[in-house]
């Protein structure tokens, strides 16, 4: 089986196109084979979709970023549209780390991110022929975008591939596994969007715990969040500001809230009014 996934690997290698002209203003290049993307091809679920991965090493000392990455991060960003057989995609991030840099605090991987990708066919039992680009970001000491073609071929039942499983199983933990109980929040307009307060009961992480909110609409820019441990509730504070810098309406069920400590993460969805 190991020489089947190295074979299937070194089909669904993907192409890497390189930095974007970011580098050139920087002054001097980067390490060869800063980046490197290939596509494994996992298997076909039970339910019939496809859970394959993206798996991206980086050289010694990079860094790149989570769904969220934080006030000074670049989001990262999939286009599948050029795919074939394909209706549908679902990431299940690994939970990240947080890397405090010159007093700026974003939330990432470091040197290999390993992303399952859930794959829902059009014709369930026939090939997907995954074709993408995916723009992020990658840090030493700066940050820079660069842009990864991935195409690959998907044919058949695959392989159960057991990086995809490890990466599966650490993911955060859901709400209700970690014990999570009320979560009430509060949205308050001001001048250019809304301030949020959020108290969430919970059992406290082992660690520094730190708190990160999306709101739902990644062109919403939310600040880093004031978090605050009192007894056996986590309150948290954070600005959310809209691409016209204007007050707005907000669903509480779109918010999600991800607290981390250390290798420790929790997943939590949509709060109540306060």
């Amino acid at each position: 089986m190991t020489s089947t996934l190295c074979q299937l690997r070194t089909l669904l290698a993907a192409t890497f196109v390189g930095l974007l002209p970011f580098f050139a203003q920087a002054g001097g290049g980067p390490p060869e084979n800063v980046v490197q993307a290939e596509i494994l091809g996992g298997w076909t679920t039970q339910d019939g979709t496809r859970m394959a991965a993206l798996h991206i090493r980086l050289a010694p000392g990079w860094k790149t970023y989570w769904r969220a990455p934080g006030e000074t991060g670049i989001p990262p960003h999939f286009d599948w549209s050029k795919s074939e057989n394909l209706r549908g995609v679902r990431y299940h991030w690994p939970s990240p780390r947080v890397f405090d840099i010159y007093g700026a605090r974003t939330i990432g991987y470091a040197e290999e991110l390993v992303l399952p990708i859930e794959l829902h066919p059009k014709q369930p039992g026939k090939p997907i022929r995954l074709r993408g680009e995916v723009d992020l970001g990658i840090c030493e000491t700066i940050c820079m975008p660069a842009r990864l073609l991935l195409d690959a071929q998907l044919d058949g039942a695959g392989v159960s591939d057991p990086v995809i499983h490890q990466a599966l199983a650490s993911q955060p933990r859901s709400a209700k596994r970690a014990g999570v109980g009320v979560v009430r929040c509060d949205l308050e307009p001001i001048s250019d969007g809304l301030r949020l307060q959020v108290r969430i009961e919970m059992p406290r992480l082992p660690g520094d715990e730190v708190a990160l909110v999306e709101a739902g609409d990644p062109r919403i820019w939310v600040s880093q969040p004031m978090v605050e441990r009192r007894g056996g509730a986590l309150h948290l504070e954070a600005d959310l500001v809209p691409p016209n810098g204007k007050p707005m309406a907000l669903q509480r069920t779109a918010l999600r809230f991800t607290v981390i400590a250390g290798s420790n993460a929790v997943d939590i969805r949509g709060c109540k009014g306060g």
